[in-house]
């Protein structure tokens, strides 16, 4: 998979919501109800990811937040698959 340059990362980040460039990943930080609606995000999450064989780099912290980071490490940084992956979360967001 071929990593995007800025160009075409900056036109992808105008489609995705909440998520920020950081270096060769793109981070969301989530603050949710409570804990547990944070580790059900953690859950939804998985699914997705599983099923686009693409994992996120997760953080639970605090009590109700948490961070995604996306980053196609193959690759050795940013591919198409990351913004789909950031789109599919975006979907799961209350």
């Amino acid at each position: 998979m071929e990593t995007l340059d800025d160009q075409q990362i900056e036109a992808h980040l105008t489609g995705v919501d909440g998520w920020v460039r950081d270096g060769d990943a793109i981070v969301r930080d989530c603050k949710l109800s409570d804990f547990v609606a944070a580790i059900a995000l953690v859950d939804a999450v998985a699914v997705v990811a599983e099923q686009a064989n693409h994992h996120p780099d997760i953080l639970v912290h605090g009590w109700n937040r948490v961070r995604l980071t996306l980053s196609t490490h193959s690759a050795g940084g940013l591919t198409g698959a990351d913004f789909a992956l950031a789109a599919e979360i975006d979907a799961l967001l209350p």
